[in-house]
């Protein structure tokens, strides 16, 4: 059964929180394309990435840079997959740090919306622990001025404590992908 559709509409009165999540492709995708909205509206924007790292080329981060969004890369990689060989402890570590800078981003007033791609990657691959990323939900929930700022994070699984306090959620549901037959990804479609 669909959701009830409300009788009278209004603006949001503080920051909205998305959540793209699934399998599929398209979540950071999606992240993305808000993220040129926003920027095209003049939006001061931050895209924070937590797993992707810098040395790897990104159409989706030229882009943005190239229309004044700010670009964050923190991760060190690809965690456990495509021949990582860096230790669990260095992975969590650069993803606390893309936490603490995502808080203080936050926190600052300066941005209308910030893009927290793979977030929820980081928790699920167990690189982040349950309380520092709720707090930051609810410090976005209370707080001012990060209450105003709209964020957007991308992860693949359904997990329930972050999903209550997203406004919108999205599920990519994959049916097909071209990695299972052994093909890697694709510059300009994939990356």
């Amino acid at each position: 059964m669909p959701p009830r559709v409300p009788k009278t509409f209004r603006t949001a009165d503080h920051g909205l929180v998305h959540a793209y999540i699934g399998n599929g492709k398209g979540k950071t995708t999606a992240a993305v394309g808000v993220g040129v909205r926003a920027a095209g509206y003049g939006w001061r924007v931050l895209f924070l990435q937590f797993m992707k790292e810098a040395k790897w080329p990104s159409g989706e981060r030229d882009s943005l840079r190239r229309l004044g969004v700010e670009v964050q890369v923190m991760g060190e990689g690809w965690y456990k997959i495509l021949n990582d060989r860096k230790a669990a402890e260095q992975h969590a570590g650069a993803a606390l740090h893309a936490l603490d800078v995502a808080r203080e981003k936050m926190h600052s007033g300066a941005y209308q919306l910030i893009i927290l791609d793979e977030l929820g990657s980081a928790v699920e691959e167990g690189l982040l622990e349950r309380k520092p990323v709720e707090q930051l939900f609810k410090d976005h929930a209370k707080k001012s001025p990060a209450r105003l700022t709209h964020v957007i994070w991308t992860g693949h699984k359904r997990i329930a404590w972050m999903l209550k306090y997203a406004d919108l959620v999205t599920e990519m549901k994959m049916v097909k992908h071209p990695y299972y037959r052994g093909i890697i990804a694709t510059k300009g479609l994939d990356y």
